[in-house]
């Protein structure tokens, strides 16, 4: 039999989708399945979104431009400048998903066997993406006991060696939630401008910061042109997941020149997903401020029902629409697994992300998962009360 390559082995399975057979399994037996593990919102995609593709107009459905349709990249520039974030049409190329925006970037910025320092927890992709484009990751790890701030900039450049290239953040963050604050992005401006780094900022959740206050992007710092990357997409800004379209942003015309041969390469983003998401552009305020409230709602819902259940420990995220929170389990991947396999109450349960899948040092995050609260306030009552009568029953839960 002819062997699978070498890249191939090395990918690692998705945490976030490892326990998807047994939801299958527990749905096929007719029990219903809350899926916090995953952020796909319940959230209407606009309309406007759906009916720019019902009305296209279009005869043939070519090739776009391989960064993306004009239009719509000037369009997105304007949508950016009302952020206070000045780039030209030129400096942004559209991809497939933002997955895709970091795949090219790490193609266009790093050799193999480089270094990238990412904070951990951090998005489980990140690891895939790093094996697919031979980079390093050297993990920096954030404390649950401060809610994930930026570890001490000390941390980083303890890490930092010849092979080091660059700097990931997600901000606000996907697993944590944490939103930097301008002070920390100062120092890593610092500490990225003394050993000459890239810093790459995936700030696909900016629309999602709670409590006041403020996303500060990358793109704003004054002096870092030819260090920062944003990443983009509208999966979550506009519940707009399988429409597969991101960006990458950055003012360093290299960069832009070298991941767009990549972008050449690949022809061009998908057509209908760009006339959809050049239309939401257009969505009215009332829209963004309804969804909103929505995620505010729900996680101001959330995270006091989870802290109401003994042994549970669910810190306030301040971004995005996740949370990590412990358990009081031997082991939050085994404990996921039983929910799936061998528990349900009143015919439902829940399927959560083991969160040690988020980290890059082994043996942590045993006892976490990552809660995504992407569902009305109604369901996730009823997937927390399956949680907590879940936790009274598992075989193996600590005190």
């Amino acid at each position: 039999m002819p062997k699978i390559s070498e890249k191939g082995n090395l990918m690692p399975s998705s945490p976030i989708r490892k326990l998807a057979p047994y939801a299958e399994l527990a749905k096929a037996k007719g029990i219903k399945v809350f899926h916090l593990n995953i952020g796909q919102p319940d959230i209407l995609t606009p309309k406007v979104a759906l009916d720019a593709v019902s009305n296209h107009g279009l005869e043939v459905v070519e090739y776009s431009h391989s960064a993306g349709i004009e239009s719509f990249r000037r369009a997105l520039a304007a949508y950016y400048a009302e952020l206070n974030i000045h780039v030209d049409y030129n400096d942004i190329l559209i991809t497939t998903g933002g997955s895709e925006a970091l795949i090219f970037t790490f193609w266009s910025c790093f050799n193999p066997g480089d270094e990238i320092i990412i904070p951990e927890p951090f998005y489980t992709n990140y690891n895939g993406f790093t094996a697919e484009t031979d980079v390093n990751i050297v993990p920096v790890t954030s404390s649950f006991s401060n809610g994930f701030a930026l570890p001490d900039i000390s941390e980083f450049e303890k890490q930092i060696s010849i092979k080091t290239k660059g700097i990931l953040i997600s901000n606000p963050n996907n697993p944590t939630g944490y939103l930097y604050s301008l002070e920390e992005l100062e120092k890593l401006k610092e500490l990225v401008v003394k050993h000459d780094l890239y810093l790459i900022s995936d700030e696909v959740y900016a629309d999602f910061c709670y409590d006041g206050s403020r996303h500060h992007s990358v793109l704003q710092m004054h002096g870092m042109d030819e260090h920062t990357i944003l990443i983009d997409s509208v999966s979550k800004r506009y519940s707009g997941c399988g429409l597969r379209i991101g960006a990458l942003v950055t003012k360093n015309k290299k960069v832009i020149e070298t991941a767009l041969k990549f972008g050449q390469a690949r022809l061009s983003p998908p057509t209908f997903g760009q006339i959809a998401a050049e239309a939401a552009l257009s969505v009215d305020k009332k829209y963004r401020q309804e969804v909103y409230n929505e995620y505010l709602a729900r996680r101001d819902y959330v995270i006091d029902a989870l802290n109401k259940i003994e042994g549970v420990k669910a810190p306030m995220p301040k971004g995005a629409f996740y949370t990590i929170i412990e358990l009081p389990v031997d082991d939050a991947e085994k404990f996921c697994q039983w929910m799936l396999e061998e528990f349900s109450y009143e015919n439902q349960t829940v399927m959560l992300a083991p969160a040690a899948g988020f980290y890059c040092t082994k043996g942590l995050g045993k006892k976490e998962v990552r809660i995504a609260y992407v569902l009305n306030v109604e369901d996730l009552k009823k997937a927390v009360k399956c949680l907590e009568v879940a936790l009274q029953q598992y075989p193996g839960r600590i005190e």
